[in-house]
C-alpha cells in the first residue's frame, strides 16, 4: 500500500508527546500530513507521527463537522512543511511545540532550521523547525485573543535574523531569555555562551546551567 492511497480515509495519529489527532486525511506531502478534524486543518510534520491507524465507524461518527475552512496551501504542487510555513506567513496561526501549551500569533520569517513567530503574549519568538508538532491556520474571521491591528504590529521587531537557529541563539549572548516557554526554571536566565553544543545560562541565583541545543524548542527574550 502506498501512503497516498489512504488520502480520504479517517485516521488517528499519535504525535510526539503522546498527543492524539483524529480526522479525515486530506493530503500527504514530502514531509507533512494534513488532517481535517471537523473544525480545523492540522498540518503535521511527518517526523512527529509516532504511529497511525484507521478510525472505526463509531469513532468517525463522533467527529462533528462544521463549515470547512479554506486550506492554507491548495494547488497542484506537492505540499511540504516549508511551503506551508511560507504560505502561512502573516496569517493568524496556532502552533504546537511544547508538551504543555499552544502558541497563537503569526509567522514573520522562515529561516534554514527555524522560523520567527510573533505572539501577543511572548512577543518575538524563535521556533525550531525540528520541534514543530503541528500548525493550525485560523479561519478568516478569527483573531488571537480578539486583539485589534494596533495590538498586532506588522513589523514587531527590529532584530536582524540569522540563517540558523544556533547562530541566532549565539547573537543573544548577554541577553535575558526564556527557552521552551519556561516549562521549567532551568530554562530561564542570561546566555553566557555556547560550547560543545550546549548553551550556558546563568540563573537568577547565578548558578550556571547547560542546555543541549538539540532540546531547545523555542526562544524568546524577557
Amino acid at each position: 500500500m502506498k501512503l497516498k492511497d489512504i488520502i480520504g480515509k479517517y485516521v488517528k495519529l499519535e504525535i510526539s508527546g503522546k498527543k492524539i489527532i483524529s480526522g479525515l486525511l486530506i493530503d500527504i506531502g514530502t514531509d507533512l500530513w494534513v488532517i481535517f478534524n471537523g473544525l480545523d486543518y492540522l498540518y503535521i510534520p511527518t517526523v512527529h507521527i509516532q504511529n497511525w491507524h484507521y478510525l472505526k465507524q463509531d469513532e468517525i461518527d463522533e467527529i462533528i463537522f462544521n463549515d470547512e475552512p479554506t486550506p492554507i496551501f491548495n494547488n497542484n504542487e506537492e505540499i511540504s512543511l516549508r511551503k506551508t510555513l511560507t504560505a502561512a506567513k502573516g496569517t493568524f496561526t496556532e502552533i504546537y511545540v511544547t508538551s504543555k501549551q499552544a502558541l497563537h500569533g503569526y509567522i514573520i520569517s522562515i529561516m534554514n532550521n527555524y522560523f520567527v513567530f510573533y505572539s501577543p503574549i511572548y512577543k518575538t519568538m524563535f521556533i525550531s523547525l525540528n520541534h514543530l508538532k503541528w500548525l493550525i491556520p485560523y479561519t478568516n474571521n478569527q483573531r488571537p485573543y480578539g486583539l485589534s491591528n494596533a495590538n498586532l504590529p506588522v513589523n514587531p521587531s527590529n532584530i536582524t535574523f540569522a540563517r540558523s537557529f544556533e547562530v541566532q541563539i549565539d547573537k543573544l549572548i548577554g541577553q535575558l531569555i526564556v527557552f521552551n516557554i519556561g516549562e521549567d526554571k532551568n530554562v530561564i536566565g542570561k546566555i553566557l555562551g555556547i560550547r560543545n553544543n550546549f548553551v550556558e545560562l546563568i540563573s537568577a541565583k547565578e548558578d550556571p546551567v547547560y542546555i543541549n541545543l538539540q532540546h531547545i524548542k523555542t526562544v524568546h527574550m524577557t
